[in-house]
This record gives C-alpha cells, structure tokens and sequence, in this order.
C-alpha cells in the first residue's frame, strides 16, 4: 500500500456481457489515468472475482460469496475527502465512461475504509 494512503475506496460491479470489452478497455486506458490525475489519488487496482477455495479449521472449503460483483477496484487515498473534491467530481464524467459503460453496470457497491491506527 502507499505510505501516504489512509483511506482505501472500493468500487465493485457487474457489466453486461456485450460490453465488458468495452468496460475493461475504458477502465484501463481512460478511467484509471484519469483519477490518478485527482490529488490525492495515490494507486488504483483492477479485480476480477475468482472461486474460492481454502482451509478452515482443517477441512478444505468452497465459499461462496452470493450477489458479488464480478469487478472490483480498489483506490488508495490520501484522505476521505478526495472522493468529494471538484477534481474527483470531473475525473469520473471524463471519456467514455459516463455515457458508454456507467449505464451498463449494475450491482454497484462503494466502500471506503480508513487505515486502523491512520
């Protein structure tokens, strides 16, 4: 994690099938560069949900985490108020995003946890 972050924002959703290409591409080369461009912004990370298989207790598990989105990212901030600045607030209504892939996303969580002892 980066030195300076104390607040870790994750966004998380499923796309529709015909336009994950199209979400994956945007995301990559368009949205990511551009919130890294917001002050404060320190790292972002790309996720994609895989089965999970692990120990408990001695047995071997699957779990299953029902109605999870497919995709996720995790943004490392300096501070909360990053997501509410004017630079944030234009950086996520640049490129593509807001007209070709935001309105084929559904399922969307946001999350955003402080660094216990920051």
């Amino acid at each position: 994690m980066h030195p300076q972050a104390r607040f870790l924002f994750t966004a998380a959703m499923d796309v529709d099938p015909a336009h994950e290409a199209l979400f994956n591409e945007v995301y990559d080369t368009e949205h990511i560069p551009e919130l890294l461009k917001v002050p404060g912004c320190l790292a972002v990370h790309r996720f994609t949900l895989v089965p999970l298989k692990m120990s408990i207790g001695g047995e071997l598990k699957t779990i299953v985490a029902e109605g999870e989105p497919k995709y996720s990212a995790t943004y490392e901030l300096e501070s909360a108020d990053v997501l509410t600045s004017d630079a944030w607030a234009k950086a996520v209504e640049k490129g593509r995003w807001p007209a070709q892939v935001r309105p084929h996303t559904r399922n969307r969580r946001h999350t955003l946890r402080k660094l216990s002892g920051g």
